[in-house]
């Protein structure tokens, strides 16, 4: 085996025995079902693995939170409660608009996700709800607010990172 070869397979073993833990990039594949089975989201079907930087706030709590202490190659199976995912839905986040707020060739359909910018400037997404002759429904909540979502984890890859985070302990309060 020559020193480049050498080098790589090192490499490689190190990455495979190296844990989770703030400051490290990782690489996951995962399949994400909600309580009824029903999936949302996987990593598989986009063919290609998520990569996150542990301790930079890129993943929602409770996923990174599952994370720490897993190595390459390892599977786990978690259920993020919701308050630890997209948090609880916020009836207040519903919201009757007329119809005159939106240009006039919208087209308003249950369903249709509408994104805009609000009076500060902000930007917003929500989901058409309702539908009646002089407005809409809209709810400004995360699709996934106030439900638990379940992961099929696969770690793929867990490598050093150049970039500075919080090296804090991430502590799971659900213990």
């Amino acid at each position: 085996m020559g020193l480049q070869m050498l080098q790589i397979f090192i490499s490689n073993q190190r990455k495979q025995k190296m844990e989770i833990i703030n400051g490290k990039t990782v690489s996951f594949n995962y399949v994400g079902t909600l309580d009824d089975g029903t999936q949302f989201d996987s990593s598989y079907e986009r063919g290609e693995p998520m990569t996150g930087l542990i301790g930079a706030s890129q993943l929602i709590s409770g996923f990174e939170t599952a994370l720490i202490g897993m190595k390459a190659g390892e599977k786990k199976s978690i259920m993020i409660e919701s308050k630890d995912a997209y948090g609880e839905r916020n009836p207040e986040a519903v919201q009757h608009v007329p119809l005159t707020s939106f240009p006039e060739d919208f087209e308003a359909v249950k369903g249709k996700i509408v994104q805009g910018k609000g009076e500060n400037e902000q930007t917003f997404t929500a989901t058409v709800t309702e539908v009646e002759e002089n407005r809409v429904t809209l709810d400004f909540n995360h699709p996934l607010a106030g439900k638990n979502l379940n992961f099929d984890i696969e770690i793929v890859s867990v490598e050093e990172t150049d970039t500075d985070v919080n090296t804090e302990t991430v502590v799971d309060t659900n213990e």
